[in-house]
């Protein structure tokens, strides 16, 4: 069977749309007050390392998704558990992607459809992608990314056409120091998104061209930073720091701002529409390295498995958390500290430094 392949040009639109994903529901930087826009700009400069030392890897062991990498660096048994833990995180990852859209719709579309009902619909359409297959998934990213960033720039025409944006809302800058900032980008603004690009070491095998994929990491990284700055920047300035950072869904609650000449209204539901696009190159990212793994682990092609595990998927959305408030407290207290540090930072350090000792004792 021909491996599945997928070009620089989508890799950059998979990067830029993973990375705006639920990032563009919940907001992101919202803590550091007027100070947002920094902090996301600056978590967007280290992302860039962040994404380099993930596809490291590769370039340590081309043509190995991370799986593979485990097993060269260590041995099978020990690499299957590893993979085994990896794979039950990308599959929690993405279940709380679907729990924020499922939130994010029975909020402000559907507010008397029962949650179940939206997520399901929402993964049936999920599962279709994913077992077309990684090359479809590639030619989807490139038709709906270009959306999102086209969604960014008339938000910010039609909020500045409403003068709903006042640049005194992010004013003054640094206020109260440098300290808070830094308490806002580490770790949670490092990890989502940008941390969350470790999905990513189980598809740059995929590449055909991985000379020249550093410099496509680079750029959609910086990107994405940007269209996350700019929306950010407009969400601060329309709605103010206080209320943007007690708004559920910050980048919606703008949009329903703009109102020109009474004609021009009720945008919200578009703005969904559009976050849809990158949620669904976020959950299906996420889910198929879990597939990828799970393929490793049985030894069974992954398209077996996709539709009992897109299943399980959803019941675990439902029942990942009581309400969205606990949701989101369990995002901020919980998953970065006990969760995406040791299984993002942590552990991949330690098996970077394993990989490049393996590798010279072999050579």
């Amino acid at each position: 069977m021909l491996k599945e392949k997928i070009s620089l040009n989508q890799l950059f639109h998979i990067v830029i749309g993973f990375n705006l994903g639920s990032s563009l529901i919940i907001g992101i930087g919202i803590n550091a007050k007027q100070d947002a826009w920094i902090a996301v700009l600056c978590s967007s400069i280290i992302g860039i390392f962040i994404a380099l030392f993930y596809y490291h890897f590769q370039e340590i062991l081309p043509n190995k998704h991370f799986s593979e990498m485990l097993e060269y660096i260590l041995n099978r048994p020990i690499s299957i558990f590893i993979t085994y833990i990896y794979t039950l995180y990308f599959f929690y990852l993405a279940a709380r992607v679907i729990r924020d859209f499922g939130e994010l719709v029975t909020t402000f579309i559907l507010p008397n459809t029962p949650i179940e009902v939206c997520s399901l619909s929402f993964v049936i359409i999920l599962t279709y992608i994913i077992y077309l297959g990684v090359e479809v998934l590639g030619r989807v990213t490139e038709v709906f990314t270009p959306y999102a960033i086209l969604f960014i720039i008339l938000v910010t025409i039609l909020l500045f056409g409403n003068h709903d944006i006042k640049l005194e809302r992010v004013t003054p800058i640094l206020a109260t120091g440098v300290k808070p900032l830094l308490n806002t980008i580490f770790p949670y603004e490092l990890i989502r998104p940008y941390a969350q690009l470790f999905a990513l070491t189980f598809l740059f095998s995929h590449l055909p061209k991985q000379q020249y994929a550093r410099h496509t990491l680079i750029y959609s990284v910086l990107s994405s930073g940007f269209w996350l700055t700019v929306g950010t920047f407009i969400v601060t300035t329309s709605l103010g720091p206080s209320i943007a950072s007690r708004s559920t869904f910050p980048l919606v609650s703008a949009t329903r701002l703009i109102s020109i000449g009474d004609f021009l209204q009720r945008v919200d539901a578009f703005a969904i529409f559009i976050i849809a696009l990158g949620v669904v190159i976020k959950i299906c990212i996420f889910s198929f390295a879990a597939l990828k793994g799970l393929e490793y682990i049985f030894k069974l092609p992954y398209r077996v498995l996709v539709i009992p595990m897109m299943c399980i998927l959803t019941v675990c959305s439902s029942f990942i958390s009581i309400n969205f408030s606990d949701h989101i407290t369990e995002s901020i207290t919980v998953v970065p500290y006990f969760l995406s540090l040791p299984l993002f930072f942590l552990l991949p350090s330690l098996f970077m430094v394993l990989a490049l000792i393996k590798k010279k004792k072999d050579a």
